[in-house]
């Protein structure tokens, strides 16, 4: 199948990027190496191009009803130019997708949601739209850039003049950016350096992305490829679909019990959720850092000192930052608290490790 192209593929090609297959699209992985990006965004400001993200608009006075329904946190407390973090749910408690929810205003949202699984979430959201809400997919013509890193408010500045100290953590704001309207600032990341995520019709992607550059000289501002955003989230503990949280896992089992609110009324998997409350979860998702050298990768197994299986892994890599093993993975609840020791296994050797709650970086 050929791969979808985003708005600027063509920079990326011609930046020397290289490229690769992800959720479908032709993305840019690296542009000179993973540990140079990684320190970008942690020392200084680094652009990632996540145009593959996908956007849904949800519209009209049933809208919040629609999102209450699908979605495990609760929409009600939003207020306008606000975001919040959630998960697009299963009948069973499983997790279709994680996303951000905007809120415009009473009757207007903005769903963002992860490249692979774009096909499977309008069409779960579609399906369960028994309220006549608006949904328009807009993901084909956005383009959206995050611009991460201890200077990326300076940077950014330049180009707007929203105030950009003012804005809290997860809010955002609709303005001129780049000598352009109506483009979406906000204030999310997925990187824990802070900084913003600018959403951009296609049609302007390049003018914006060329002024976020000549914005950034004096900085050395450079683009970030996808290997790196993968080691920054992890040094997080944030959750990466398809490897953390999927169909089958439930946000009490992910730890997401922090945006599960099931005082809020009932919504997809609501019932199943509040029984797995009441019992008790029987594997749950932790952090974990190697005490012995070695990289640990999904699905190896985690055992216990007497070499039972207990856990697998889902993400695990080394720490650019501390240069130790570090990873995520679902143990059987009796090992899961913090400083338990566990054993990956790597190679048909076990490596010693300690349960360690994220974050696994002081920043």
């Amino acid at each position: 199948m050929e791969l979808k192209k985003i708005a600027l593929n063509d920079i990326h090609e011609k930046l020397g990027a290289k490229m690769v297959g992800f959720a479908g699209y032709n993305m840019p992985v690296r542009y000179t190496s993973d540990l140079e990006e990684h320190m970008q965004v942690r020392e200084k400001a680094g652009v990632f191009d996540v145009s593959h993200m996908g956007e849904f608009m949800v519209t009209g006075p049933n809208a919040l009803a629609l999102i209450q329904k699908v979605t495990s946190n609760d929409a009600s407390k939003l207020y306008d130019g606000k975001a919040q973090y959630s998960c697009l749910m299963n009948i069973v408690g499983g997790i279709v997708d994680d996303l951000l929810v905007y809120r415009f205003n009473e009757e207007k949202y903005l769903l963002v949601v992860n490249a692979s699984n774009i096909k499977k979430d309008w069409e779960w959201i579609n399906k369960n739209n028994d309220v006549n809400a608006e949904l328009e997919n807009i993901s084909d013509q956005t383009s959206l850039f995050a611009v991460q890193g201890p200077q990326a408010m300076d940077v950014l500045q330049k180009l707007t003049d929203v105030d950009l100290k003012e804005m809290g953590f997860y809010t955002f704001k609709v303005g001129e950016f780049a000598g352009e309207d109506g483009i979406i600032i906000s204030a999310t990341g997925y990187t824990g350096s802070g900084g913003f995520e600018i959403y951009v019709p296609n049609e302007k992607a390049l003018a914006v992305w060329k002024a976020i550059f000549e914005a950034g000289k004096d900085k050395d501002i450079r683009p970030v490829g996808l290997a790196a955003r993968d080691t920054l989230r992890l040094e997080m503990g944030f959750c990466l679909y398809g490897n953390d949280i999927d169909d089958t896992t439930t946000p009490l089992e992910a730890g997401l019990g922090w945006i599960t609110k099931l005082k809020k009324g009932e919504f997809l998997g609501s019932q199943k959720l509040a029984e797995q409350k009441l019992a008790g979860v029987e594997r749950k998702l932790i952090g974990f850092i190697l005490a012995d050298r070695g990289i640990p990768r999904s699905h190896y197994t985690i055992k216990n000192e007497a070499g039972e299986k207990i856990g697998e892994v889902t993400s695990g890599t080394i720490s650019p930052m501390t240069k130790k093993g570090m990873g995520m993975g679902y143990l059987k609840t009796d090992y899961a608290q913090a400083d338990t020791d566990i054993f990956i296994e790597v190679r048909n050797k076990l490596l010693r490790a300690k349960v360690t709650k994220p974050p696994f970086v002081k920043l």
